[in-house]
């Protein structure tokens, strides 16, 4: 299977499960499952082809573990990062390590700066434990520029902090006060 095809179908995989369910007609629960077999039915209405094995390979090939299957295999999730309001992840409050780091292009550190990280259009906002993960996101938005979260402060004052079961960190927003430019 090529490395272009697993990245191809996990953009859509990351587009319908996270974002846009409804335009191939998938539902998604509260908790962000969808049946695969669906998923499959829905891909080929949209033009594409899924199947069981590349669906599979996507999910674990994923360097940053965005999906998880089922424990009975029927169903599949993007594990963070929704958008569609149908979708309220669960997850367990943890203790965050003492600094958290939050990648992001220049351009948008003026209006970080005016607002603090708001989640936007998802549920929260999205922090790594690890410097060089944070610096790889922001280099998806072009001239990277590197926010250190004083997360354990955060908590002190009230601030809840969750981890997905991939091992990034979320909250639902970070305030100025709370923020470090490196």
């Amino acid at each position: 299977m090529s490395k272009k095809l697993l990245d191809e179908t996990s953009k859509f995989l990351s587009y319908v499960l996270r974002h846009e369910p409804q335009t191939i007609g998938l539902t998604l629960d509260s908790q962000g499952w969808a049946d695969i077999n669906a998923l499959i039915s829905g891909a080929a209405r949209d033009g594409r082809t899924l199947d069981r094995v590349l669906i599979e390979a996507v999910v674990a090939s994923s360097d940053k573990k965005r999906f998880s299957i089922s424990a009975d295999g029927l169903c599949i999730r993007a594990v963070q990062g929704h958008s569609t309001k149908t979708v309220e992840l669960q997850f367990e409050e943890k203790n965050p390590p003492q600094s958290l780091y939050h990648g992001t292009a220049k351009r948008f550190l003026e209006s970080i700066n005016e607002q603090g990280l708001i989640p936007g259009s998802r549920h929260h906002v999205h922090l790594s434990e690890e410097l060089a993960t944070a610096t790889a996101v922001g280099q998806r938005y072009g001239s990277v520029v590197v926010l250190a979260v004083a997360a354990q402060q955060m908590q002190e004052e009230g601030f809840k902090f969750y981890q997905a079961e991939n091992g990034v960190w979320l909250t639902e927003l970070v305030p100025v006060r709370f923020l470090t430019t490196l």
